[in-house]
């Protein structure tokens, strides 16, 4: 019985779906770690100074921009390509330029010219963020509805396994054989959701829409998934909330490198404590978070991960506090990414289920851009300075004070009923129009 049960259990993480999501997910994670943590040591290294640094998270606005462009993805077919699939074609071509894109990254030296490794970072980030694109919408459209909660672990468990992986690697590679050999065997990290595309092929609920085809079709395309989003019972609050809930978290974690340079750890030491054992904290969180999220429900355990996220922050304070101790890192390192890893699971799910399958790409792109926009903008802007000016340890504790809105905000969604009202058709078994009004 016992051993039936556990059958049961896994079941839903083997089905092709769910490990769709999970190769896809590879290939989503690594280019964050290009020119996120790997490329923060590499400049902390070569001596950058801090302002330049936290500067350089202003390449993640791209994936902020994603928007603008994410309807190309939902409604323009690639000649030749094309033939594969909507969904297909875009993994190829949009891989492609991932590839292309690390590749530049690895032939530019920072010491020589700042300014050819912002274009390089930015190039890295355009073409990442379209993968992005591409990558959610597959993911999306690939999974049933029941499948949302398994299949967002399974994309959370690639994209950490990618993101990790990479970075390690990076480091590694980099201590050995120079930054530019490092960023060169990360580039093969584009792969696999290539190969997911050609294997698995066109997702089953992807939804055909009209080729684009004049400047007013155009237009439509462009603001026809918004106007349809902000129809819906509460979209003002649901967006709000998307903006706000991340703030504090994405203000943090875009400085772990600057703390753990500036107290002295060494890149080994930062491969095993941050990369090696945060990669086995996130999973241990996704899986805690799956197990949450069949007990709990969509609403209260995504109430329980803004609050641990929020939280994660303060053992970074101590650990400041503490100075270079390997065993604090580790305990602010496991605690953040079992946060994270659970947080993860939840809050993607609910992202995903905000999504209608006409649109799926250009709603998810709002909704993810939407989701880390304010706290990159504050980091690659007032990040170095506030450091510099109240220290780590009170940057850290005004990182965990900027959760409260977020959390405050989705307790009140959940007692005015506002969450399943706002849902779209991703989330509905029934296929059944989100809520008007």
């Amino acid at each position: 019985m016992r051993r039936n049960g556990w059958r049961e259990a896994l079941r839903p993480y083997l089905e092709k779906e769910s490990l769709a999501a999970f190769f896809v997910g590879i290939s989503s994670g690594f280019p964050y770690a290009m020119i996120g943590a790997t490329l923060t040591t590499r400049l902390a290294q070569d001596g950058i100074d801090k302002r330049t640094v936290t500067a350089f998270t202003l390449a993640f606005l791209v994936y902020n921009l994603k928007v603008f462009w994410a309807w190309i993805v939902d409604g323009v077919r690639i000649p030749l390509l094309g033939r594969l699939g909507q969904r297909v074609s875009w993994l190829l071509l949009a891989g492609t330029l991932v590839i292309a894109a690390v590749v530049n990254l690895a032939l530019v030296d920072p010491r020589a010219s700042i300014q050819a490794t912002v274009i390089a970072a930015v190039l890295v980030g355009i073409a990442g963020a379209t993968y992005d694109i591409v990558i959610d919408a597959y993911r999306i459209e690939t999974l049933q509805p029941r499948q949302l909660g398994v299949g967002s672990g399974m994309s959370q468990y690639g994209w950490r396994i990618g993101s990790a992986a990479a970075g390690a690697l990076a480091l590694l590679i980099a201590d050995r054989a120079g930054w530019s050999a490092a960023y060169l065997a990360c580039a093969a990290f584009a792969l696999p959701a290539m190969l997911t595309g050609l294997i698995v092929g066109e997702p089953v609920r992807h939804v055909v829409t009209i080729e684009k085809q004049g400047l007013a079709t155009v237009w439509g395309s462009i603001i026809g998934p918004f106007a349809e989003f902000m129809r819906r019972s509460g979209a003002v609050l649901v967006l709000l909330f998307i903006l706000v809930h991340k703030i504090g978290d994405t203000l943090a974690n875009l400085t772990f490198r600057l703390l753990f340079n500036d107290l002295g750890f060494s890149n080994d030491e930062i491969a095993v404590y941050d990369v090696a054992f945060g990669f086995w904290a996130y999973l241990a969180g996704i899986f805690i978070g799956g197990l949450i999220y069949t007990q709990l429900g969509l609403k209260r355990s995504v109430l329980i991960a803004l609050v641990l996220m929020g939280v994660s922050n303060l053992s970074f304070a101590l650990l400041a506090a503490a100075g270079h101790s390997n065993l604090g890192m580790a305990a602010a390192i496991g605690f953040e990414n079992l946060a994270s890893g659970y947080g993860g699971v939840v809050v993607v799910a609910y992202f995903s289920a905000l999504c209608n399958l006409q649109f799926t790409a250009a709603q998810y792109a709002l909704i993810s851009a939407a989701a880390s926009v304010v706290g990159r903008v504050l980091t690659g802007t007032t990040a170095g300075t506030l450091i510099e000016q109240m220290g780590y340890v009170n940057f850290y504790v005004l990182t965990t004070l900027l959760a409260l809105p977020g959390i405050l905000l989705f307790w009140f969604m959940m007692r005015a009923g506002m969450i399943d009202r706002a849902l779209g058709t991703a989330g509905r078994n029934d296929g059944a129009p989100s809520g008007g009004g």
